[in-house]
């Protein structure tokens, strides 16, 4: 019997036993990326395209050499999609794709039970510097620096759901671009999509700030399934 044959009928077997042929297991997608950040913690947020305003967060760690999935959940993006970080716009409305430190958490409520990494309690005159015209152009500002303006700012206690919980993502965050973008943070869900954040649920939030290591190098990967902004580039 011709090979082609051979395993059409072994398929048309497997069929009629109720089984299906078995598939090679995929890879985990951190050991897709062209870089991890070189720590044994990975968030990854996926979007299916660059214009999509929804899609998965998952987060990872490395044990014994090999990358295993903790948890998973739906995520949402910018308003206009995500763009390629190096090229972002501030105001675009869109989510910087690339790979990220988390230099520190925050948020309005205390720190959920098990927080290791930094965090920093929101209160009534903590803000995030946007404006570019400022010396601390995208950095935490308490109380509100006198060469940055309140309108081109945030003032971080007037979002009581989205920052109940959040991470600072290090994207333009080590040297800062005037006009890239400041203020992108991985935060709990509002109505929608976001300005530029990636948002998932408050639980998830809490899950993530007891399971984050600051000893282990988490970094959070942020981009598509494929195209010129896919996660596996960075």
């Amino acid at each position: 019997m011709r090979p082609g044959v051979l395993a059409l009928a072994s398929a048309s077997l497997l069929l009629l036993l109720g089984a299906v042929p078995a598939r090679a297991a995929e890879p985990p997608r951190p050991s897709l990326l062209a870089d991890t950040g070189g720590g044994s913690q990975l968030i990854l947020a996926e979007a299916s395209r660059a214009n999509s305003t929804s899609g998965t967060l998952s987060w990872w760690e490395l044990r014994s050499g090999v990358w295993v999935e903790v948890g998973s959940a739906a995520a949402r993006f910018g308003a206009k999609g995500l763009v390629e970080g190096r090229v972002r716009k501030q105001g675009s409305y869109t989510t910087p794709a690339g790979l990220y430190e988390l230099p520190y958490a925050f948020g309005i409520q205390g720190a959920p039970g098990g927080t290791r990494v930094k965090y920093r309690r929101v209160g009534g005159s903590s803000w995030w510097c946007e404006d570019t015209r400022s010396r601390v152009y995208n950095r935490w500002s308490e109380p509100l620096a006198r060469d940055c303006r309140a309108s081109e700012s945030e003032r971080l206690i007037s979002y009581p759901t989205q920052y109940a919980y959040g991470f600072v993502v290090g994207f333009n965050y080590a040297k800062p671009v005037k006009g890239r973008g400041a203020g992108i943070f991985l935060h709990v869900n509002g109505r929608g999509a976001t300005a530029g954040c990636v948002s998932v649920p408050v639980g998830v939030m809490r899950r993530l700030l007891a399971w984050i290591d600051p000893g282990r190098g988490p970094h959070i990967a942020i981009g598509t399934v494929s195209g010129a902004t896919a996660i596996t580039r960075y």
